[in-house]
């Protein structure tokens, strides 16, 4: 089976156990980090509101998601390649590969 990752380009996808979405393998290369202030610096800057903060796992890097005005984390990911975000809130488990294009 074959997917397209956020360039339009093919790439392998593996199978995952019991119907199960495929690993992600970005998810190894990514360090514990911690995640800077619960704030959008540049939402701040250009006195946008957020409707989510994500943190880069591999920075901790904190940005507005995808369904803000500024979309800044999916920018952070354009300019870095840090491919793994999670949702800022401890409680929430849920994380997103920009390179796969999907939860992980």
């Amino acid at each position: 089976m074959m997917t397209q990752d956020m360039q339009g380009m093919n790439m392998a996808v593996r199978g995952g156990l019991n119907g199960q979405a495929p690993r992600c393998d970005h998810l190894d290369m990514v360090p514990a980090a911690e995640p800077g202030l619960p704030e959008c610096e540049k939402c701040l800057a250009s006195g946008l509101s957020w409707e989510r903060l994500l943190v880069c796992l591999t920075c901790g890097w904190v940005a507005c998601s995808d369904d803000s005005s500024g979309g800044h984390a999916q920018e952070h990911y354009r300019e870095t390649d840090h491919p793994v975000v999670s949702a800022l809130e401890p409680e929430t488990a849920w994380r997103w590969c920009y390179v796969h294009g999907r939860t992980v």
